[in-house]
């Protein structure tokens, strides 16, 4: 059965399609979307604290590991599907990092099948976002030159590094993820009415905008060809495998392998293009969007989720 807040993310779409004049305000956008990095943060945050932190040291270094890898084996793939060298590093980083959006959809729609996951998820999805955003800059910038001059490009990590991890998606996941820990379900109950039982309204409202956005994107597709229509919409699945045998490695329960699959199939749209923007400029940014928010984003809220867990399911069944 799918879930009610997919339905507001197609009515954007459709509201776009039709070209309606449905908007909304760019004030609120930004309000719903500080909200929803601060809840998802607090809610895992909250779970965090119940739970000595060196035994999730394994599941940290699994995210890692894994978001820093989907770079280096998505760029030979791009790079045959006939992008430049910049482009395929580029749009492999966004598919190393993760879409925060799509985590709390495949989180309340778990919560709606009664599927139980670990509570301290949101901790998979903030250390997940920057390794994959790192290792795209590697692919693009090693050997690369600055200018036909020949110089080599160089990177002002220090800068870099300031926008990734002290970014907003960043900063705010984390931020909520060390509140929760540190005050604890006791301390943080003054504001559970506004952070946790509004939380899939605001979801919904926040889906309903991205899939105005989404719908805007649709005509840009046919420009790039079959091969990065076939490449958004076949890679999910294949790196929700790889997630999900992590997930599976690790000793998590169906739900949070059903969760580890999703990150690993999603792409990000809100911290990847903002630092490939500045690391690699050259790159075509309207290529990546397109493909992670245009085509991957649907595609993982529709039916990727879903898959995801059924996925999740059949392997738990098959190494038990």
């Amino acid at each position: 059965m799918i879930d009610v807040v997919v339905l507001f993310f197609l009515l954007g779409i459709f509201a776009r399609l039709v070209k309606s004049d449905l908007r909304l305000p760019e004030a609120l956008y930004e309000t719903l979307s500080i909200y929803l990095l601060l809840a998802i943060g607090l809610k895992g945050g909250i779970e965090l604290s119940k739970q000595p932190l060196l035994d999730l040291l394994p599941q940290m270094l699994a995210c890692m590991a894994l978001g820093f890898a989907i770079p280096f084996v998505l760029t030979p793939v791009l790079r045959a599907l006939g992008l430049s060298r910049v482009d395929a590093a580029a749009m492999a980083a966004h598919y190393g990092s993760v879409s925060v959006v799509t985590f709390a959809v495949a989180s309340a729609y778990l919560a709606a099948q009664g599927v139980e996951t670990e509570a301290h998820a949101a901790l998979w999805v903030a250390i997940m976002e920057a390794p994959g955003i790192v290792a795209g800059i590697l692919l693009a910038r090693l050997g690369a030159p600055e200018a036909p001059g020949g110089a080599k490009a160089r990177i002002n990590w220090a800068e870099l590094g300031h926008d990734v991890f002290f970014g907003k998606s960043v900063l705010l996941l984390a931020g909520g993820l060390i509140i929760g820990a540190v005050m604890g379900e006791a301390g943080t109950a003054p504001i559970a009415p506004v952070f946790m039982a509004p939380f899939k309204g605001v979801l919904a409202l926040f889906l309903l905008e991205l899939g105005l956005v989404a719908g805007g994107r649709l005509g840009a597709l046919r420009q790039y060809g079959l091969r990065i229509i076939g490449f958004a919409l076949i890679a999910p699945p294949l790196l929700a495998v790889a997630g999900a045998l992590t997930g599976v490695m690790l000793g998590l329960s169906t739900g949070g392998v059903a969760i580890m699959a999703t990150l690993a199939a999603s792409a990000s749209y809100i911290a990847a293009p903002t630092a490939m923007r500045m690391a690699v400029p050259e790159a075509n940014a309207a290529l990546s969007i397109t493909a992670a928010l245009g085509l991957t984003f649907p595609f993982n809220i529709v039916l990727g989720v879903p898959l995801y867990l059924e996925l999740a399911r059949w392997l738990q069944n098959l190494f038990a």
